[in-house]
């Protein structure tokens, strides 16, 4: 082991990933399993099966407090006044200007208190964060914060997720996508949302640290799940266009630039209570000078991060954040940032891979259609 892997943290799950031939490398501090059999089978597999994720280096909390909500909105642009018990939201955590310090997913498994789930690599940052908001403002007064760092978090994801988790836990599988739950498994205690970050349906399982491993392996008992890495997690991710945050979003990005409005209420907008406001209210007016926009590669190479985004006659217009060959669609796909006069769906651009331009286009989001489970419209 080198002097680097020394430093870094291990999930519960570690001794696991490497019994199962897990390619073990270093991401957001912690050692993690890039893949075991190989990303481009475990990605298929995902999209037709059911692939559990060790997400363990993810942050988690509790929030609870008559504040609690008044701390949470200060801090993000969302409505947390209107979240019913049993839904989660997805929330972004602002600094000052509006710029996106983390994207997180914020829900009320119980009558009482939030669950929040922050970024591996923002964790510290963020907890840090909302300590000393609590600490130095009348609204944290009563207001109790507590990081759950003795609990791991699975992801089960895929079409036939829910067959697994009918054997497992059957009351999980009455919820509907963006529901969340507490519930007993395998006689413990576990918080569970039907969401994800690979646009399938499935869950996530917030467990017992000391007892992760037991879980790990009854799920992986059941002949249709199969252990999914990092690798893959990121190229279902950017097929169902979900940004990830250090690409497609930080601190010089807004909600506004990144296409992320339904983070926001339109009552927190109403209110101009939303840091940055006067920088939003005007983005929102026109004032845009990027955009987040979805890439089809038409010929040539994949486009990776830091590739230049030219139009037709080379105008250099902006970068590509991430891309991957989609292993879904058989070609290459890609999301940047654009002017907004080149946003347009259909319009013709390049993409500058090794020196040489080659033709692509703005598509629309999710590149791939998502397999939710929604709840039917009354």
């Amino acid at each position: 082991m080198s002097d680097s892997d020394s430093e870094l943290q291990f999930t519960p799950l570690f001794d696991r990933h490497v019994a199962l031939g897990g390619q073990m490398v270093p991401f957001a501090g912690y050692n993690m399993p890039v893949k075991y059999e190989g990303v481009l089978a475990e990605h298929k597999w995902t999209r037709a099966e059911a692939g559990l994720f060790d997400v363990s280096h993810m942050g988690q909390a509790r929030m609870t407090g008559e504040g609690a909500v008044a701390v949470l909105e200060t801090l993000t642009p969302t409505d947390f006044s209107i979240l019913p018990q049993g839904k989660q939201k997805y929330s972004l955590l602002l600094n000052d200007e509006g710029g996106i310090l983390d994207d997180w997913m914020v829900s009320r498994p119980e009558a009482e208190g939030f669950m929040l789930v922050v970024n591996a690599a923002c964790k510290d940052q963020d907890f840090d964060i909302i300590a000393d908001f609590i600490a130095d403002n009348e609204s944290g007064a009563d207001v109790e914060f507590e990081v759950l760092s003795d609990r791991a978090l699975l992801a089960l994801q895929g079409p036939k997720a829910k067959d697994v988790m009918k054997d497992l836990c059957p009351a999980a599988t009455e919820m509907y996508f963006m529901e969340c739950g507490t519930f007993q498994l395998l006689g413990e205690v576990a918080y569970i949302s039907r969401s994800g970050y690979t646009g399938e349906d499935g869950f996530e399982i917030s467990f017992p640290a000391a007892r992760v491993g037991d879980l790990w392996d009854e799920l992986l008992s059941n002949p249709i799940v199969k252990p999914i890495g990092l690798g893959a997690r990121d190229s279902l991710r950017l097929e169902a266009g979900m940004p990830l945050y250090g690409h497609e979003m930080d601190a010089g990005y807004t909600l506004a630039e990144a296409n992320l409005g339904f983070a926001m209420n339109k009552s927190r907008l109403t209110r101009g209570d939303i840091k940055g406001i006067d920088r939003l209210k005007a983005q929102l007016d026109g004032a845009l000078e990027r955009v987040r926009v979805a890439i089809r590669v038409l010929e040539g190479p994949p486009a990776r991060e830091g590739a230049k985004i030219l139009s037709e006659d080379g105008t250099d217009l902006g970068v590509v954040t991430s891309g991957v060959p989609s292993p879904s669609l058989g070609y290459s796909i890609a999301m940047g940032y654009v002017p907004p006069h080149a946003s347009a769906i259909g319009t013709k651009l390049k993409l500058e891979t090794r020196g040489k331009p080659y033709a692509a286009e703005i598509v629309s989001l999710p590149f791939v259609a998502n397999g939710y489970h929604r709840k039917p419209k009354a």
